[in-house]
């Protein structure tokens, strides 16, 4: 097998950006390596099935001076994807501790120790009998790790969530579980930033959550900075997720713990909307988050989003939006 390597969208000095293979600390644009590349992730990730292996052969083949050191260059947003995914309350330790800190969903009159009990037998009655929940993002709110993410001056508790995402290789409509796995290209890190006083509408309760308002600001889909190819993630549940704030961890959890693993989430998004190639699924945020701490992000703050067995480190710097 070829060695382990990502892909990336680059620059270097304000330039223009341009696709990239990342190894071993090193970068090689990938029209330099395969000349009929097209010019764009998105575009080559529309023709996986025909460019995977060729891009597998001119990685092999690349000779030493068509790579330079990682840090010359700016990783920006991968590729913008069409279609944009996200599963929500889809880790059991991650529910469980909303629940907990919170009351979510009806427990505010219990317990600590009674919303334990409750919510760990609703979410195994979930697991063993439910369907997994998923949402729609725009495509406004998603930008790379090197923008930054700005913290709107009107939300008070904007949280971090950090990520495996699915990048779809294939179209794919009506696929079942035992298949899924077929149609992933890749997985990248994202960071699904929430704005969790906003999650709820006191004046509509009977309809639930409010996506666009919690969810929809600009940079808030957070995807990157590299897309790893599928073929190097022998099982996307065996994979461990870290973020860490200013230093300190927060989210320590491993893919193991999803209550719909990530075959199970790419069948039943097929079997109501057509994935294209590119599309990016979001698979939900493991335990951790700023509700747990009761510490939002500010001004200031620094992310560090990490995947083991995924490529690539995922730094955000917070800064405030002015009034």
């Amino acid at each position: 097998m070829t060695e382990m390597y990502a892909l990336g969208t680059f620059n270097r000095d304000g330039g223009p950006r341009w696709p990239g293979v990342v190894r071993d600390g090193k970068v090689a644009a990938l029209q330099d390596i395969l000349p009929d590349c097209p010019a764009t992730l998105l575009d080559i990730f529309e023709n996986w099935e025909r460019l995977s292996l060729a891009i597998d052969n001119a990685v092999a083949r690349a000779p030493g001076d068509a790579w330079r050191d990682e840090d010359l260059f700016v990783a920006h947003l991968p590729l913008k994807p069409e279609n944009l995914f996200g599963a929500g309350a889809n880790y059991r330790n991650h529910v469980i501790e909303l629940v907990v800190d919170s009351g979510a969903g009806g427990f505010q009159d219990l317990s600590r120790e009674e919303r334990r009990e409750r919510a760990t037998r609703e979410m195994d009655e979930r697991a063993a009998s439910g369907m997994p929940f998923i949402w729609v993002g725009l495509r406004s709110g998603i930008a790379g790790p090197a923008r930054g993410l700005t913290i709107p001056y009107d939300m008070e508790q904007v949280d971090w969530e950090l990520e495996l995402a699915v990048v779809i290789g294939k179209s794919a409509r009506r696929v079942s579980r035992e298949d899924a796995l077929d149609y992933v290209a890749g997985y990248t890190i994202a960071n699904d930033i929430t704005a969790r006083e906003l999650v709820s509408r006191p004046d509509l309760k009977a309809l639930g959550m409010d996506w666009l308002a919690c969810k929809s600001a600009p940079g808030f889909h957070i995807l990157g900075p590299y897309i790893t190819p599928a073929r190097f993630v022998s099982d996307p549940q065996k994979l461990h997720i870290r973020l860490s704030l200013n230093g300190e961890v927060k989210q320590d959890e491993g893919t193991s713990d999803m209550i719909f693993d990530v075959a199970r989430l790419v069948e039943f998004a097929s079997s109501y909307a057509q994935l294209q190639p590119g599309d990016i699924i979001m698979t939900g945020s493991p335990s951790g988050n700023g509700t747990h701490y009761n510490r939002f992000l500010r001004d200031g703050d620094v992310m560090v989003g990490e995947i083991e067995g995924i490529l690539g480190k995922q730094v955000i710097r917070c800064s405030a939006e002015a009034p």
